[in-house]
């Protein structure tokens, strides 16, 4: 399939020579589409926005990527056909954040908007002591590459910017986790007395020194503090003892029952579906897709009869608008199966609460019935998109 559009894209260039500007900017974007489409077609975690303007006898390609090899094939096939181009397109990260093209989160969440501006829709959400990848700046915002490979922008305030020395040295040091739903840093061994910051579930800091009661932990911007051990673990140790089952994906999930939903929410102080999915994967040791739209396109396909009856305690299960005549299916839900004899599953939608596919239960979810697209198995299953920290502990690589 890759090859055949190529093959296309090159049949368009043939008769670019004989046509005005105008006309062959329109073949050349065709061009570039069918390149985008099947090379980097989610804008969420590969950037290929690239224009064409004319510039005197030539053609100007203008726009950003965060993908070398892309933006190659679209050069190369311009090339073989002797067309005058320039290339001035960015390859991100670039000079914009010189040797800062890492950062860690500093606060106990961080929001990461679709645009750089504070007013603009929250994308998805980053706990404290998060690795990132940093790829531009603009203004008081950074555009930032999460773990999940999710792209968006997250103001100065919430990170705190590392060259590569620097981040290798946060991901390799010792780390401490936070497991209670809520808590926080304190300044000394005394909870009577000032307070750093708050830190939720799933938030990490630099282990220093501990007592009976206390950890000593450092900030990824040298702050330092105090945590309750009865809060929290150490990283290593928790990771080294992590056996993910059906049963801790359950014990999960209802650990977060009644949390808030919060569009783009991906913490215990709100989440969306697809964040409350995430998370309770996360906290079971793996990084899934950030959206349920690309959650469906990892694991196991299960349940193809849609019945119910294939399923197992932690698959996941998709909702959303069925295929059509006209329309392709689309994903707008997610939720986790429970797999017990109420045909019960959690999911976030207003708060996480658990529904059921089961007519004769109370909480009988008639909507979601209706809509059920399809689930997915990622307990016991390799894939790509989902990435085992047994395995992988390093994902700003």
């Amino acid at each position: 399939m890759k090859f055949l559009k190529i093959v296309v894209c090159l049949i368009f260039i043939i008769f670019m020579s004989c046509k005005n500007d105008i006309e062959t900017i329109q073949e050349l974007e065709k061009v570039t589409l069918a390149i985008k489409q099947e090379f980097a077609p989610d804008k969420r975690v590969e950037l290929f926005d690239i224009k064409f303007v004319p510039k005197n006898n030539l053609f100007s390609l203008e726009g950003e990527t965060t993908s070398k090899n892309t933006l190659r094939i679209l050069t190369d096939s311009l090339q073989k056909r002797n067309l005058k181009f320039e290339n001035n397109v960015r390859i991100l990260p670039d000079s914009a954040v010189g040797n800062f093209q890492f950062a860690v989160a500093k606060n106990s969440v961080i929001n990461i908007r679709s645009e750089a501006s504070h007013s603009a829709e929250l994308g998805t959400q980053g706990l404290l002591g998060m690795s990132l990848k940093v790829l531009d700046k603009n203004g008081d915002f950074y555009r930032i590459q999460t773990p999940d490979n999710y792209i968006s922008w997250v103001d100065k305030g919430g990170i705190q910017l590392m060259n590569e020395t620097e981040i290798n040295q946060w991901n390799a040091s010792k780390k401490v986790l936070f497991t209670a739903l809520f808590g926080f840093v304190y300044a000394q061994k005394d909870v009577e007395k000032s307070i750093i910051s708050d830190i939720s579930l799933g938030g990490m800091l630099q282990y220093i020194a501990e007592d009976t009661e206390f950890y000593q932990v450092k900030y990824p911007d040298n702050r330092m503090g105090f945590i309750k051990k009865k809060d929290s673990v150490i990283y290593e140790s928790w990771l080294e003892n992590l056996f993910p089952t059906k049963e801790s994906i359950e014990e999960i999930a209802k650990k977060m029952e009644g949390f808030p939903y919060l569009w783009g929410g991906t913490s215990a102080k709100g989440m969306d579906c697809s964040g409350f999915t995430k998370m309770v994967y996360l906290l079971n040791g793996f990084v899934i897709p950030r959206d349920a739209s690309q959650q469906i396109n990892a694991g196991k396909t299960v349940d193809e009869q849609l019945n119910f009856s294939d399923l197992q305690k932690g698959d996941l299960l998709f909702f959303g608008k069925k295929t059509t005549e006209n329309t392709k299916q689309k994903v707008t839900h997610v939720g986790i199966w429970l797999g017990n004899d109420k045909q019960e599953f959690i999911h976030a939608s207003g708060n996480v609460h658990i529904s059921s596919m089961d007519k004769m239960q109370p909480r009988f979810d008639e909507m979601n019935k209706n809509r059920y697209l399809g689930s997915k198995r990622y307990l016991g299953e390799k894939d790509m998109n989902i990435v085992d920290l047994k395995t992988n502990n390093n994902l700003t690589e």
